[in-house]
C-alpha cells in the first residue's frame, strides 16, 4: 500500500518548468512543503543523452538538504521509452515518486504528443502509465487537467484509466489545454473525478492562500492541495496553508527574512548552476518576490541588466530593506 500521509502535512509543490529546480525545492521544504515535485524531465531527452550531461545532472539534482520528500515528473509518448527511463531514474530510490505529465499546454510539448496531447488519446495514456508503473520502483503518479479543449471533460473518463491501469494518485490541474493559465480552476470537477477513482486526488489551480486550501478540500473532498505558481515569490505559502487550516496565527514575513530568503536562493542557484546562469535565472524569480512591492517595475528593470551575484544582493538589499 502507498504511503500518501504526506497529503495530511500540508500542500504539495507542483511542478514548474524552470522554477521547481532544487534550489527553489529547499525553500518550499523548509517552510512546510511535504513533498515537492521537479521540473519536468524528458524521457527521450534523458534516454539519449550522456549521462555526464552536465544540464541533465542539474535537472535531476536532489539534495540532502531538501527536508520533505521529492517526485520526479517525466514527460513523453512513447510507452518503452517512458519505462524504461523510470527504471533507471527511480532506481536508487532518490525520488518518493514518479510523476507523469499529461497537463503541460506548451505548443512545442503539445505538438510532439506529449503533456496535455496525451488526454486526447486515452488508450496511449493508460498504455504509458501501465508501462511506467511495471517498471518503476517507485510509486507512479500522474497530473493532468481537466481536458483538451474548452468543455472538455476528459479527466472523467481518463481517471479510471489510469488508475487501472496503474496510477496510485492523481493530480487534477483544474483548467483544460486550451485555457493555458487563464480564467478560473473548475474545482467542481476535482470533486466529481474523485467520486469516480478510488485512489487519492489533488486538486490543483487557484490556490493562493489557505483559505483557498481548506474551501478547495471542503468543496470538492480531494485528498490534498498541490500549490503551484502562488508559491513562486512566496515559499511560505506553505507555512501559512499548514498554519492557517491549524488554526495556528499566520504571520506575516518581515522584510528582513524575505531578503535572507531571495539571497540564499540566487546562491543556491549559482553553487549548482554557476554564477552566470543563476543570475539570469534569479531574474523570473525576483519579480515574484517583490510583486506588489513599490517601485518593483524599476527593480525589475535594473535586474535585467545585473550580471554578477555581488551586484544583484545589492540591489536587492537596498530595495528590499528600505520598505516600510
Amino acid at each position: 500500500m502507498t504511503d500518501f500521509r504526506f497529503l495530511k502535512q500540508g500542500a504539495m509543490l507542483a511542478p514548474m518548468a524552470g522554477v521547481t529546480d532544487m534550489p527553489f525545492r529547499v525553500l518550499c521544504h523548509e517552510m512546510g512543503c511535504p513533498m515537492a515535485v521537479s521540473e519536468m524531465v524528458s524521457a527521450k531527452g534523458y534516454i539519449l543523452s550522456p549521462k555526464d550531461n552536465r544540464a541533465q545532472r542539474e535537472l535531476l539534482s536532489v539534495s540532502e538538504q531538501e527536508e520533505g520528500a521529492v517526485a520526479l515528473q517525466l514527460f513523453g509518448s512513447e510507452p518503452d521509452i517512458m519505462a524504461r527511463a523510470a527504471e533507471e531514474l527511480t532506481r536508487d530510490h532518490r525520488y518518493a515518486m514518479l510523476d507523469i505529465n499529461m497537463g503541460c499546454p506548451v505548443p512545442k510539448i503539445v505538438g510532439n504528443g506529449e503533456g496535455s496531447a496525451l488526454m486526447k488519446s486515452p488508450k496511449l495514456a493508460a498504455r504509458i502509465v501501465h508501462e511506467v508503473a511495471a517498471a518503476s520502483h517507485v510509486p507512479v503518479t500522474v497530473k493532468m487537467r481537466l481536458g483538451f479543449d474548452a468543455g472538455s471533460e476528459t479527466c472523467l473518463e481518463l481517471g479510471p484509466l489510469l488508475e487501472h491501469a496503474g496510477a496510485a494518485m492523481i493530480t487534477l490541474h483544474a483548467r483544460t489545454r486550451s485555457q493555458f493559465y487563464e480564467g478560473r480552476a473548475n474545482w467542481m470537477l476535482i470533486g466529481r473525478l474523485k467520486e469516480r477513482v478510488s485512489i487519492p486526488v489533488v486538486g490543483n489551480g487557484d490556490v493562493t492562500c489557505w483559505q483557498d486550501a481548506a474551501r478547495m478540500l471542503e468543496e470538492t473532498g480531494c485528498d490534498g492541495v498541490a500549490v503551484g505558481r502562488a508559491a513562486q515569490g512566496n515559499p511560505w505559502i506553505f507555512e501559512q496553508i499548514r498554519d492557517g487550516m491549524a488554526g495556528r496565527p499566520v504571520r506575516e514575513i518581515p522584510p528582513e527574512e524575505k531578503l535572507s530568503v531571495v539571497l540564499r536562493h540566487v546562491n543556491m542557484l549559482a553553487a549548482l548552476k554557476g554564477e552566470s546562469i543563476a543570475v539570469r535565472e534569479m531574474r523570473r524569480h525576483v519579480v515574484c518576490y517583490v510583486r506588489g512591492m513599490r517601485d518593483a517595475a524599476k527593480l525589475r528593470t535594473k535586474v535585467n541588466s545585473i550580471l554578477t551575484i555581488e551586484a544583484l544582493e545589492e540591489a536587492l538589499t537596498t530595495f528590499m530593506l528600505k520598505k516600510e
